[in-house]
């Protein structure tokens, strides 16, 4: 990332990684304020306060970390050129999933999203480059739905022309 000009004497710049990381430590401790409102689940241990509360938790942590080391480290790292393609390319796919999702329901659509970014992101140059796609693109899919519908209850959307 490159330094922002401008840090005091002696010092030394800033870097955007910590820049970034104190915007996204505000922004998940403001989250995690506003999930003080959340109601707590009086049968049940975990609630639906409970995951919002360890997300922006993980957010806060992930974030000091990032400050921390774009403090310590002075050195500026080096800069690689824009991918504006890949950032159009991600909302492509992200557009077509959102789209798709009602019509061919979470599972085929999650499983194409993933498979699909995972090709964007980082084409496979071989077999078993593709298989390690294949096989990435199913168990998240199957994870997601396992945790989502059958473990936390929470009905997943179905399609119209897939009926699941």
């Amino acid at each position: 990332m490159a330094r922002v000009s401008g840090a005091a004497p002696g010092r030394g710049p800033i870097s955007t990684d910590t820049i970034a990381g104190l915007v996204c430590l505000a922004g998940a401790i403001l989250l995690l304020l506003a999930s003080r409102g959340l109601p707590r689940s009086p049968l049940v241990p975990i609630g639906p306060d409970f995951y919002p509360r360890l997300l922006f938790g993980a957010a806060i942590l992930l974030s000091a970390i990032l400050v921390v080391q774009g403090l310590v480290r002075r050195e500026a790292p080096a800069r690689r050129p824009a991918q504006y393609r890949l950032v159009v390319g991600t909302f492509a796919v992200f557009g077509a999933y959102v789209g798709l999702l009602p019509l061919l329901g979470f599972r085929v659509a999650t499983l194409l999203f993933v498979l699909g970014l995972q090709v964007l992101l980082e084409p496979p140059r071989t077999g078993r480059g593709w298989m390690r796609v294949v096989v990435v693109a199913v168990a998240t899919t199957a994870l997601t739905y396992l945790v989502f519908e059958q473990y936390l209850t929470v009905l997943l959307p179905r399609g119209r022309l897939t009926g699941f």
